[in-house]
């Protein structure tokens, strides 16, 4: 199942994703006698994504497909951010041993080196990246992201998929310049307004056969500039998952953001993408606030 965040009306709301556009959960809720909330981070939260799921699998899907005639079509569709205020978002540095070297930085071999970010850095699809006044060299960085379903502590590494809700596409931006000064102004580097773009979909572990076979493209105007696979990183997904809730109480809706194939140097009218296997892929233009 893949869920999503639209704009609508002036509010953004949680629809499930169908095979020609989307479904708002609010016209699920009437033709199915459900009281389903219709703000993805709530449905995350309380739980409901589980019912969801059972629904969904066991003939929802079919179901889902005779509401044609209150189907969104895919071209009026306006994502937002799958939602806005996570509690947590954990952003996880030089997971691919390439792009450690792509900064003449030795690549960490026994823990992740991590990092957290506020969710004012959040944007959605579309919306734009702008670069900061102090910053001559931003980048931007294509990641897979780990959406955590349940509250979760000291998770085995083996268990860890059973407190996942889902996946989803993450750009990610850092002034190099600003961390190049002293690597303890990485929080600082990485927390700027829209330094975080989040969506389009959210999409379910049952849709994803084998997350370590998917590829994660950083591209920049329409060309590839770095691309690799799951199985390339040094901490895979579920390893990140386990380590983390071992540091603190991981809750529903909490983000971790597994780490970029390649960043790529933005600039004032770039457009940046994220891609990966089956994905719906994320969109972002770039905009230098000092460029008048």
């Amino acid at each position: 199942m893949r869920l999503a965040t639209i704009k609508r009306n002036g509010a953004e709301v949680a629809v499930v994703v169908s095979k020609h556009g989307v479904v708002l959960v609010e016209t699920l809720n009437q033709n199915l006698n459900k009281n389903w909330s219709a703000d993805l981070f709530d449905i995350i939260w309380t739980g409901q994504l589980e019912e969801m799921k059972t629904w969904y699998q066991n003939g929802g899907q079919e179901e889902l497909e005779t509401f044609a005639n209150c189907e969104i079509p895919a071209n009026q569709v306006k994502y937002g951010p799958l939602y806005r205020h996570p509690r947590k978002i954990w952003g996880i540095g030089l997971n691919y041993v390439e792009h450690a070297a792509d900064l003449h930085e030795k690549a960490p071999n026994s823990e992740p080196a991590s990092f957290m970010k506020p969710d004012t850095t959040i944007i959605g699809p579309y919306d734009t990246i702008e670069i900061p006044l102090q910053s001559d060299r931003t980048t931007a960085e294509s990641e897979l992201g780990i959406i955590i379903g349940k509250e979760c502590k000291d998770v085995s590494e083996a268990d860890a998929q059973s407190v996942i809700a889902g996946f989803t596409t993450i750009i990610d931006m850092t002034t190099e310049d600003i961390l190049a000064k002293n690597p303890r102004y990485l929080t600082r580097s990485k927390s700027f307004d829209t330094f975080f773009s989040f969506g389009p979909q959210l999409v379910t572990p049952d849709e994803v056969h084998d997350i370590h076979n998917l590829h994660v493209a950083t591209v920049i105007n329409g060309q590839v500039h770095r691309k690799n696979s799951i199985s390339n990183m040094t901490f895979r997904p579920w390893f990140l998952v386990s380590f983390h809730s071992k540091v603190m109480k991981l809750l529903p809706g909490d983000i971790i953001s597994t780490g970029t194939p390649g960043a790529v140097v933005i600039r004032n009218g770039d457009v940046v993408e994220c891609r990966i296997d089956g994905f719906e892929t994320l969109i972002n233009p770039v905009r230098e606030l000092k460029v008048k």
